[in-house]
């Protein structure tokens, strides 16, 4: 880490929704920075099941990672209904989701990063937070645009010169897959953060709790589930896999 990042104690502001990355992308962050802040954003999101969720675990976290207890700080959401409301995706209308000719699901929402990524700057600034951790991924995500490592840098180059502040932008997901996802919260947290990733994070899109699977709570027909329950199966066949060394 540059010195002048290093002095004094290091602020983190982590994008976390209550889905299973940015919960493992919250606990990497407690791991690494001595304050952690959460943001969280309401923009009319079909699964807003999400967002209790992240209340659930913000405050179930110190219970199973000891660094959450004194470094867990202040928690934040913002209202973006104007997002939601120009968005007419599956993510955001009740339609049934389909994939379009480029292989692009109807649950992309447009910009949806890059505004998020704006705000998220903008609060971190004025909370004096250098570091925002997000938990997007390029390895096995859903053909995202917004979520690639070329966005994310680009976002961060756009963010420090419109800021005049130096932001670091950390990405500790972007070259995992979802086994090793599972894999880095056994890593980080043991068996207690991993149970507690699996039972009360969400990731499916259409916002469904009623349902138990071993990799935990959705409809198991979407695209967010089908790909959660692929990584589970990989992950109890190398559960030691956390992916790359390097973190960024």
């Amino acid at each position: 880490m540059p010195d002048d990042l290093a002095r004094g104690p290091s602020r983190a502001l982590v994008l976390f929704s209550g889905g299973q990355d940015s919960t493992v992308a919250l606990a990497w962050a407690l791991q690494r920075f001595d304050q952690v802040e959460t943001l969280g954003f309401d923009y009319g999101q079909r699964h807003a099941v999400e967002l209790s969720c992240r209340q659930t675990l913000r405050r179930r976290l110190p219970a199973v990672l000891p660094a959450a207890a004194t470094r867990l700080g202040d928690d934040h959401c913002l209202e973006l209904a104007t997002l939601g409301a120009m968005s007419d995706t599956a993510l955001t209308r009740d339609s049934e989701i389909a994939f379009a000719a480029s292989g692009l699901p109807s649950t992309f929402v447009p910009g949806r990063n890059l505004i998020f990524l704006t705000f998220a700057a903008a609060l971190a600034y004025r909370r004096d937070c250098r570091h925002i951790v997000l938990g997007v991924c390029e390895t096995d995500y859903s053909g995202y645009p917004d979520c690639r490592d070329d966005t994310i840098k680009a976002m961060q180059v756009a963010l420090n010169l419109g800021l005049d502040r130096r932001l670091v932008l950390h990405t500790p997901l972007m070259w995992r897959d979802k086994a090793q996802t599972f894999a880095l919260a056994r890593a980080i947290g043991g068996d207690a953060l991993l149970d507690l990733v699996i039972e009360e994070t969400h990731s499916c899109y259409r916002g469904d709790r009623t349902l138990r699977h071993s990799w935990g709570h959705g409809c198991g027909a979407c695209p967010a589930c089908d790909l959660r329950a692929r990584g589970y199966e990989l992950f109890l066949q190398s559960p030691d896999d956390t992916g790359p060394s390097h973190d960024t």
